[in-house]
């Protein structure tokens, strides 16, 4: 989960409207994107993609909920993509909560798929795996369905609610597998994801792109470091991200507590950036480990507060713990660490080690001591924090840039629409090949 990103305030572009053509004097080709858990444009990575497909000649219609603080208005035109949303609560009170959110989604779902009309593509993102329903639907109307999958909602459960191999994560793992039946074309965001597509749903491996996360480097820049922000200590310690029950907060207030009672430290200030559904708690946490003093939570905050504080961090924390969620999934803060050349302290995980390389340090999975451990010897060796930074821009601006997963997305459109592939940013002249698998 990424900061509150100001992705609504670009200047409009030469984003494809309903009369426009793609390839001479043909209308252009029309995509529906359905996302239920964040609101667009806020939804980071639904946005590059939705710009990604509208420079490429597609017509781009989105259905998302409603925002709280932005993405408010029912309807919106944003740089040439035409968004509907719809409003929603979020669950609350357990399994009737979730039915009572996602039914309501789905209706609304259904109601403005409706409005929009006919498409050539339904882009479905998970969570939850619901959404091949509508999909469905429109497959029969002539759509492709290409299912964005970003999360494993099996593990998303077995992580967030503790309750084993129950009834309710049979259910979930079939709705899964219907969702992979249903789909002409399967996104995954890491090679860990496409793994379980060819594994668990049986999904041929041609028919599986990895398209990574990436921050926008052209609009998520370094800015110089505030020193006025580390309240006076010599050091500042830095965490962005949802506050959910999977992600690790708590891991990572208990470290801190560690780092000042066990090892004595108390030259720094830590700063928590972000929201979710255990913010209430961690603050509570933080009170009663004695960290009020040292920790300061700023909720959700505009890019350019974001940006401030990430570029005066000394050392970015990255707690998730091993579960069966994290230990495969792409953590999108350790990504916009590395933009900003900060060093990280994280878990040992498949995919953090896949995402950061040496530009982080890794503490034996959930072991708190070794994470406190960690962060200390990096606030002593600026000379190693300034290597650990070089080398996560480093790998943003190669294997990791959101070029590459451009270049992905649109050979998944090819594979889906082979009849009328979308072209390539630059010209048609540049359309991507398929890549090897």
């Amino acid at each position: 989960m990424l900061g509150d990103r100001t992705f609504g305030d670009a200047s409009s572009s030469d984003g494809a409207s309903s009369g426009d053509t793609a390839g001479g004097d043909r209308p252009a080709r029309r995509a529906l994107v359905l996302v239920e858990n964040l609101s667009v444009p806020f939804d980071r990575r639904v946005w590059q993609e939705c710009t990604t497909l509208r420079d490429a000649g597609w017509e781009v219609h989105v259905i998302c909920p409603r925002g709280t603080k932005r993405d408010t208005e029912p309807e919106a035109e944003i740089d040439g993509v035409r968004i509907h949303r719809y409003p929603l609560r979020a669950a609350t009170g357990g399994p009737a909560g979730y039915l009572r959110e996602y039914g309501s989604a789905l209706w609304h779902t259904f109601r403005l798929a409706r409005k929009v009309g006919p498409v050539d593509v339904v882009h479905a993102c998970n969570p939850p795996d619901l959404l091949f329903l509508p999909a469905l639907w429109l497959k029969r109307r002539g759509a492709r369905f290409v299912f964005d999958q970003h999360d494993l909602v099996p593990e998303l459960y077995l992580s967030r609610f503790d309750r084993g191999e129950d009834l309710l994560y049979r259910a979930v793992c079939a709705l899964e597998r219907l969702t992979y039946r249903a789909a002409d074309v399967v996104l995954a965001t890491n090679e860990s994801y496409r793994d379980v597509a060819v594994r668990r749903g049986g999904r041929r491996p041609e028919d599986v792109f990895v398209v990574r996360s990436a921050p926008d480097t052209d609009r998520f820049r370094p800015v110089p470091p505030e020193p006025e922000l580390k309240h006076g200590k010599p050091h500042l310690l830095c965490y962005l991200g949802v506050m959910g029950p999977q992600d690790g907060v708590d891991y990572a207030l208990r470290s801190l507590a560690k780092l000042r009672d066990d090892l004595g430290r108390t030259d720094w200030h830590a700063v928590f950036v972000g929201g979710g559904d255990t913010f209430e708690a961690m603050v509570e946490l933080s009170r009663r480990l004695g960290l009020t003093d040292h920790v300061q939570f700023t909720g959700r905050i505009p890019d350019a507060d974001l940006a401030r504080y990430l570029c005066t961090a000394d050392v970015c924390l990255s707690p998730d713990p091993r579960n069966p969620l994290n230990d495969l999934s792409t953590m999108n803060k350790v990504l916009e660490y590395m933009v900003m050349g900060r060093p990280i302290v994280s878990f040992d995980l498949r995919e953090a080690r896949v995402s950061a390389g040496d530009a982080a340090v890794y503490a034996p999975a959930n072991d708190e001591a070794q994470f406190a451990g960690l962060i200390g010897k990096l606030l002593d060796d600026p000379g190693q924090r300034a290597r650990m930074g070089e080398i996560g821009q480093e790998r943003i601006s190669g294997q990791l840039s959101w070029r590459n997963s451009q270049a992905s997305l649109l050979a998944a459109y090819a594979a889906a629409c082979p009849d009328d592939a979308p072209a390539a940013p630059g010209g048609p002249d540049r359309a991507p090949r398929r890549q090897r698998r």
